[in-house]
């Protein structure tokens, strides 16, 4: 397969176009978002959207985030990252496979027929993690884009995904959220430097390879600024896979959490890495045949039929 979006291979960082669409489907009246968000998220690449969970289901999917924190022994302890140099865990991977709830959340169709429009496609879940940044010791997750890395580690082949993160407590404009420039996902960034073996040990703690470099990142916050997103617990951020974000660290006592969902569409599934000796492990990137979601509709903390 032709590499269309190389990097990692040149001594020096290059902004190269797009070559994918933003938004795969045409807009009409039984879309799930409106015309404005649609358009939005084409412009800005990213979109929040609010209220569209009771404040039942917010207090379900808390409570059932709180549990696989409580109870990490219970978990696969491979998709267990914690902070550099602590012991207060930065992420849990593979959440909607480990919880039931999560599983349920992934599949509402208030969040999958987003994605189904976006991406003009049948999605599947690429990767899905539980988020959270502790009072006074949460440390940051420097600027990056998310298809850089999954193009060239897990062998995403096109700008094809988006990410959604869920807020689980309040996200403000002191405890670390989420920070993205607007647009930026018209532009891919090349990084600098070959993926070494097992990249994903060190980089899921502090990513030292896929990173952009200083002066593309001035420029491109120059050129687009820099906004934070913010909400209270059940808000969705929605943003495209190759959106230029990061966050700060949190020396509040208030900490941050989000659930993160992937959706893959089912045509982009991955192929070998572009740039990388080999795969990363299976709780990082779907790989194999996906099998589409089916939305689910109803409260999520509705009970599941046997």
């Amino acid at each position: 397969m032709i590499d269309l979006y190389p990097s990692r291979h040149a001594a020096a960082a290059e902004m190269r176009p797009r070559q994918d669409p933003v938004v795969h489907s045409e807009w009409s009246n039984d879309a799930p978002i409106s015309p404005a968000q649609a358009a939005q998220f084409d412009r800005d690449g990213y979109i929040v959207l609010e209220d569209i969970f009771s404040d039942d289901e917010v207090a379900f999917l808390q409570k059932a985030a709180g549990a696989l924190l409580a109870d990490p022994a219970a978990l696969d302890q491979d998709t267990i990252v914690t902070e550099p140099q602590e012991k207060e865990i930065r992420s849990i991977f593979e959440i909607h496979r480990q919880n039931a709830v999560m599983a349920r959340l992934a599949a509402d169709a208030r969040l999958a027929d987003v994605a189904k429009f976006l991406l003009g496609d049948e999605v599947y879940i690429h990767q899905s993690r539980l988020n959270y940044k502790p009072g006074f010791t949460g440390k940051e997750f420097y600027w990056h884009s998310d298809f850089e890395t999954w193009h060239v580690e897990d062998g995403m082949p096109r700008m094809r995904a988006l990410s959604m993160s869920i807020l689980l407590a309040d996200n403000t404009p002191h405890n670390g959220p989420l920070m993205v420039l607007p647009g930026s996902h018209r532009t891919y960034l090349t990084c600098i430097g070959e993926t070494p073996d097992d990249h994903y040990l060190s980089s899921l703690k502090r990513q030292e390879y896929g990173v952009p470099d200083e002066d593309s990142l001035a420029e491109l916050a120059h050129r687009h600024g820099i906004v934070a997103p913010t909400g209270k617990p059940g808000t969705v951020i929605l943003f495209d896979c190759n959106l230029m974000h990061g966050s700060n660290g949190n020396i509040t006592p208030f900490p941050r959490a989000n659930a993160f969902l992937v959706y893959n569409a089912v045509s982009n599934r991955l192929e070998e890495p572009f740039g990388a000796p080999k795969p990363r492990p299976w709780f990082l990137a779907h790989r194999g045949d996906p099998q589409p979601l089916r939305s689910e509709r109803g409260q999520l903390n509705e009970p599941v039929p046997a």
